[in-house]
């Protein structure tokens, strides 16, 4: 076993931020052999426990949950910052020529190795994440994330219509890939599969049959795709598929409504789909940086809260601006004010942080196993230094409670304020 004594930041089951200003992280295998935290809580109440396990002294440091992004893209790394007048230009102009590279293994590799590079520098330990069209940049990513012991669900595209040569693959082939991506690399270590139709648009009905099939037939895969983020893009849906109700229940006409089923955007949406997110068990991941640089629109999160449906935070790099979580909730505070409907709703510095850890990792069917520093949480874990800038140290050292200093790191802090990101308890 290993510990750590720092300020240690985690989450109770129902959702508020536990802080213990002087605490004690102690992590060790459990009977599988997990690196898992085996306890946490105030020093000088553990201390006596563990006297024969070295402690790493962390003075002036957080120790906090791996932040988790619920959805981005790997292959959009050199699409970030792109000038578009909206979404399906920018696919058009910049996402698809760029995503033809990804057919090539040595591309592929050396930008996984860049990817999980840039997401552990910001301190994100786990994601949800689109590849390509091309089974070679799934293999790419997934063998990075093996190497490094991290927990990472991804899937390789399915695009069969309405999309260029060079992305567009074949209906019987995208899902004869895919499932042999799914016995390849779901459970395989911390790996998991997501079957990933782009978005319903560029997938034909076959397709989408073959892929609500496969969801049938491996219940225990993850589910992701893009829905109602732009109004052009819902008026499309609209016209491919004029027998479903709504953008969303496409998706459940094909089968793909379940837990562990995650929709990127979510944001033009009615009651009647929020209330379909909850009945069926799917989340939202809310993209705010990527809805303000498109201008698609804003998540109402008064209507989430009032319907009830599971939802967590996302880049959805190269679309959004930052791999940055601080950068993402500061974002989505701005997206909360402003909202679908007045008044507006106000998130909490705690809520912030807990949609871009637990309640992400609650949206995942993972509650209990990442995003949090609770005892048999597989430890996942981020150092932050509260005092990273001159700017963030004056600010953090007046923090007159702990919805002060969260927020405090939210609007300031970037980057920097991550000095290290633990994987299971290692480096």
């Amino acid at each position: 076993m290993r510990a750590w004594r720092a300020a240690i930041l985690r989450f109770a089951d129902d959702g508020h931020a536990v802080y213990d200003a002087d605490g004690l992280l102690v992590v060790g295998p459990d009977a599988h052999g997990r690196q898992v935290v085996r306890a946490v809580g105030p020093y000088q109440a553990l201390a006596r426990n563990y006297e024969g396990v070295a402690v790493e002294h962390l003075p002036g440091h957080i120790i906090a949950p791996g932040f988790i992004d619920l959805h981005i893209h790997f292959p959009q790394i050199d699409v970030i910052g792109s000038p578009a007048a909206g979404l399906l230009p920018w696919l058009e102009n910049y996402t698809f020529p760029h995503e033809s590279r990804f057919s090539d293994d040595a591309y592929s590799n050396e930008l996984a190795v860049f990817f999980i590079d840039e997401l552990l520098r910001h301190g994100v330990t786990s994601v949800l994440a689109f590849a390509t069209s091309h089974p070679a940049s799934v293999n790419a990513l997934m063998g990075q994330a093996q190497q490094r012991g991290m927990r990472l669900i991804a899937g390789k595209v399915l695009q069969d219509r309405h999309s260029p040569d060079g992305v567009r693959d074949e209906t019987q082939q995208s899902l004869i890939d895919t499932e042999s991506l799914i016995q390849r690399w779901h459970g395989q270590d911390r790996l998991g599969y997501a079957i990933t139709p782009r978005f319903a648009p560029s997938s034909t009905h076959a397709q989408l049959q073959g892929a609500g099939a496969l969801a049938a037939k491996y219940p225990d895969v993850w589910i992701q795709s893009h829905v109602a983020e732009n109004l052009d893009e819902v008026r499309w849906v609209r016209e491919l598929f004029p027998q479903s109700r709504s953008y969303l229940s496409v998706y459940e006409d094909f089968g793909l409504m379940r837990g562990r089923a995650i929709y990127a955007h979510c944001i033009h949406f009615d009651d009647d789909d929020r209330a379909l997110m909850r009945s069926t068990g799917a989340a939202a991941a809310v993209s705010p940086t990527s809805n303000l640089f498109l201008g698609s629109g804003f998540f109402d999160y008064e209507g989430a809260q009032r319907i009830g449906f599971k939802h967590g935070l996302a880049s959805d790099v190269g679309g959004g601006t930052s791999f940055s979580p601080f950068h993402t909730m500061l974002a989505a505070y701005y997206v909360g004010r402003e909202g679908q409907t007045k008044p507006g709703v106000s998130l909490s510095p705690q809520n912030l942080w807990w949609q871009h850890t637990a309640g992400a990792a609650q949206a995942l069917g993972l509650e209990g196993v990442i995003g949090n520093l609770q005892p048999g949480c597989e430890a996942d874990f981020i150092v932050l230094d509260p005092k990273a800038t001159p700017l963030l140290a004056r600010k953090t050292s007046q923090a007159g409670s702990l919805d002060e200093l969260l927020f405090s790191l939210i609007v300031l802090g970037d980057d920097r304020v991550v000095t290290r990101a633990h994987i299971a308890g290692s480096m």
